[in-house]
């Protein structure tokens, strides 16, 4: 479950810049996962809720937004959504695909 490790570096992250920022209290964060990330959304909120008890996001809503996979072709300049594991142009059927989204996860924003 590689999710207690993405986990615990989101939170940390959180809480040194609430820090930073002298920030009391944290009541939601959003986080953004690409598809490609692999990242379970259950076991992400069952991490997060771990992590923050005793903090001051304990008893933050976690917010995760999903961002499917996008690509642009190589060959045709096609730019389109990447249907589940089929890394091929629907226009060319050429495989020399750049991704241009789907493998992020960050922390968009959080609100105190």
């Amino acid at each position: 479950m590689h999710e207690a490790a993405i986990t615990e570096g989101l939170v940390r992250t959180l809480l040194t810049e609430a820090a930073r920022h002298q920030i009391s209290s944290i009541k939601q964060v959003t986080v953004k996962v690409g598809q490609l990330k692999a990242v379970e959304p259950h076991a992400l909120k069952f991490c997060f809720e771990m992590f923050v008890e005793g903090t001051i996001a304990e008893n933050a809503k976690l917010i995760i937004v999903h961002l499917t996979p996008i690509a642009i072709c190589q060959q045709c300049s096609t730019k389109f959504e990447v249907p589940k594991f089929h890394f091929r142009c629907p226009q060319c059927d050429s495989n020399e695909l750049k991704l241009l989204q789907g493998e992020e996860l960050f922390i968009e924003s959080f609100d105190v």
